[in-house]
């Protein structure tokens, strides 16, 4: 209990703009004075908040205003994508103070993989400053599935090759830090948690775009991660029986209609793109130029688009209307080029498929984190497990 209510004060602190006073906090969180100063006490000592300065103009003593000490913790991030590679590290406040992104050639063994993402985080810590005494260590997002208990990662569709690689084990022997592995719809839905501060609801459902589509789930201010940590997934959700058949036996999957590979296929197919043109089959560079083509005029090009958008908004409805959030968010690795033309088609197509409609509005936006929300959203993982209020801390050993 008493880790439980720490980590709720160091949260209730972080989340504040202006910093909070020990009355204010009393107020804010119900607990009694005495213990709102004996765990402020031990922040301190420990150098996760600081002392801010005074605050008040009327009568009585004036308060003292505690802050996040930005320095007093810090994480490193690695988001896993079958393209993409980013590493970074954050601080206490959501800061990423080094970044590094380099793309993965499709054929690499998991080995060699694994050795340069040890190589990067040792060039990111080369850059900095940071005590390592001060790093809680390295989290780090693949797609899943994910095999918890090992921390291992179990074939997923679009690694090649990764058939229960044990990620974690040989992270860890390779950097000697710590390490947390978990999906990277989960870990961006843990960084909108992190990063959205007061103006973040408690509920709400993040979609992911990425090489793939997945979803992260967030009720009650904490991320649903499922009996094996492997929620979210959405790719079966059938969109459109008419569509193309998927691995799965089924018609009009979100994974065969709506994933980025999936709108550069059919932009190939219907001759809206030239399959030489983009680099060696490039997804990220095919759905630039379909989005680019899209937005010279290029009627194909907008069809394909805002077919996909209403696809979505039919699988997200799914999500709405069974968890009944009240904001869906987007992001990802490949949202920005979609961003501006499903922002205009998903709220309006999302209303007409939604159940509780006439209740209340969803609200739909973009991530304010940007391309890099699965890797900041890793590097808050390993800050989550250690200093975050989660219901598990509440658990009492047998």
């Amino acid at each position: 209990m008493g880790d439980f209510n720490q980590s709720v004060i160091l949260d209730a602190i972080r989340r504040s703009s202006d910093g909070l006073s020990r009355v204010e906090l009393v107020d804010l969180i119900g607990l009694s004075p005495q213990a709102v100063s004996n765990i402020t006490r031990r922040l301190l000592a420990e150098e996760l908040i600081v002392e801010a300065g005074k605050s008040g103009s009327g009568p009585g003593k004036p308060r003292t205003i505690l802050r996040i000490n930005p320095s007093g913790r810090y994480a490193i991030g690695v988001h896993l994508d079958p393209a993409l590679m980013t590493v970074l590290l954050m601080d206490l406040m959501g800061v990423v103070l080094h970044r590094k992104v380099r793309e993965i050639p499709q054929r690499t063994e998991p080995g060699g993989i694994i050795d340069a993402i040890a190589g990067e985080v040792s060039a990111l810590l080369a850059e900095s400053s940071v005590d390592p005494a001060r790093i809680e260590g390295i989290g780090v997002a693949p797609p899943g599935p994910i095999d918890q208990p090992t921390g291992a990662v179990v074939d997923p569709p679009l690694l090649l090759g990764w058939h229960r690689v044990p990620l974690r084990d040989a992270l860890a022997e390779a950097t000697g830090m710590p390490v947390l592995v978990e999906k990277d719809v989960i870990a961006a839905a843990v960084a909108e948690i992190w990063g959205g501060g007061r103006e973040s609801t408690e509920s709400f459902v993040f979609v992911y775009i990425g090489t793939g589509i997945g979803s992260g789930i967030v009720m009650g201010g904490e991320v649903i991660r499922g009996t094996s940590g492997n929620a979210g997934e959405i790719g079966h959700i059938v969109t459109d029986c008419n569509g193309p058949e998927c691995a799965c036996g089924m018609r009009g999957c979100i994974a065969v209609t709506c994933d980025p590979q999936s709108l550069v296929l059919e932009a190939e197919r219907l001759g809206v793109l030239n399959e030489e043109r983009h680099r060696n089959g490039d997804v990220a560079d095919g759905l630039l130029q379909l989005c680019t083509a899209a937005d010279q005029g290029n009627d194909l090009a907008v069809e394909i688009l805002n077919r996909a958008a209403v696809r979505t908004a039919r699988a997200v409805s799914v999500l709405a209307n069974a968890l009944d959030v009240d904001r869906v968010v987007f992001g990802g690795p490949f949202w920005e080029p979609l961003a501006s033309r499903y922002l205009e088609v998903v709220p309006s197509s999302l209303l007409g498929f939604r159940a509780a409609r006439s209740i209340h509005p969803v609200e739909v936006v973009s991530t304010g984190i940007g391309d890099d929300v699965a890797a900041v959203g890793a590097a808050c993982l390993m800050l989550e497990r250690t200093l975050g209020p989660r219901a598990e801390r509440l658990m009492l050993a047998r």
